[in-house]
């Protein structure tokens, strides 16, 4: 049986199980945001987000159709110890199901998505989100779901939180709070740890540059995803009026300033080290004099071709360092990641 890497205590469960389940550190942050006396985790799967709600909430209902999920997600509770849940095998959305639960404070739904759809929508959920807070109107006012995080705000057309989630660098979930749960219309937060930013009121756009001042600095996926860019240029101005957008191409935006600035919303922060014509075999000297070893190559490339260049880049280089390579209007920018 596989077990579950993502979690320091570790579960079982089949490759299915494993491949669905919910990684430790969304587990924990979504179980202290749904901080509550009674919630139900439907869909629980082999458990890993109900085994978090036990360690905040007074008590879980866990509703899953598959009975070998169950049984696996009682055995995860066994081994991490938790005895205030109640595993419930059945349709979720069944009054048999539901006529078992009594008023709760929160309906938790990760619902199934076609894995092979090509482009994801709220549609495609199941059981659809209308068709959960129908089911559950009698009992609950508050509801939490997780949806594709490929989608951007405007196509979720609900009234509750879009709430999107980068784990370790990269966009991982979008959810979505519903009742007494909402704080925002958007919000973005960065894991580990719970670095938020929150929709406000109306921004002033910002200032777009051309060209980057010394310092660069590459927001979380989630902020960028959830449309939060001008919120967090408006946030950092209080540190540096300077701070500006520099977009490099459609898939690659960075912030810049003349001044160093630290946010836990930053991805990577960069110093720039040399803008110049895109001549390889250029950079590749100016990469040796400086005791380079390694370039990460951020530009539009065929994937085809990336290691090609990347090669190109670093001929004989053994020096320690590492640089980070973007294209801009067939200029090649070179930045070094800060060192906080």
């Amino acid at each position: 049986m596989a077990r579950k890497k993502q979690f320091k205590t570790e579960m079982i469960s089949d490759k299915d199980g494993i491949r669905f389940a919910t990684p430790e550190p969304v587990a924990e942050y979504r179980a202290k945001r749904l901080q509550c006396k009674t919630i139900a985790d439907i869909s629980c799967g082999i458990g890993g987000q109900a085994l978090f709600f036990a360690k905040y909430c007074d008590f879980v209902y866990a509703i899953e159709i598959d009975p070998k999920k169950i049984a696996f997600a009682k055995k995860n509770a066994r081994i991490m110890g938790v005895d205030n849940i109640e595993f419930i095998v059945g349709d979720a959305l069944s009054s048999e199901a539901i006529e078992k639960l009594p008023q709760l404070d929160v309906v938790f739904s990760d619902p199934a998505r076609p894995p092979a759809e090509k482009k994801r929508s709220i549609d495609n959920l199941s059981p659809s989100i209308p068709e959960v807070m129908e089911a559950y109107a009698g009992i609950s006012s508050n509801f939490a779901f997780e949806a594709p995080p490929q989608l951007s705000p405007e196509k979720i057309p609900f009234d509750c939180e879009r709430e999107y989630m980068s784990l370790e660098g990269k966009l991982n979930r979008l959810n979505l709070y519903f009742g007494e749960l909402k704080k925002a219309d958007v919000s973005a937060v960065a894991l580990p740890g719970s670095n938020i930013i929150r929709k406000t009121g109306k921004i002033e756009p910002a200032i777009k540059v051309e060209e980057t001042a010394l310092y660069a600095y590459e927001p979380e996926e989630c902020v960028t995803k959830a449309g939060l860019l001008e919120q967090l240029v408006a946030e950092l101005k209080k540190e540096s009026n300077d701070i500006a957008i520099f977009d490099i191409d459609d898939k690659r935006t960075l912030l810049s300033s003349e001044n160093e600035i630290e946010n836990s919303l930053f991805k990577n922060s960069y110093k720039k080290l040399l803008v110049t014509d895109t001549d390889f075999s250029q950079i590749n000297s100016f990469l040796k004099k400086n005791s380079f070893g390694k370039v990460i190559v951020r530009a539009a490339i065929e994937p085809e071709r990336y290691w090609d260049v990347r090669n190109e880049l670093e001929n004989d280089l053994d020096g320690e360092r590492k640089a980070h390579l973007f294209v801009k209007n067939e200029k090649a920018i070179l930045f070094e990641v800060l060192d906080h």
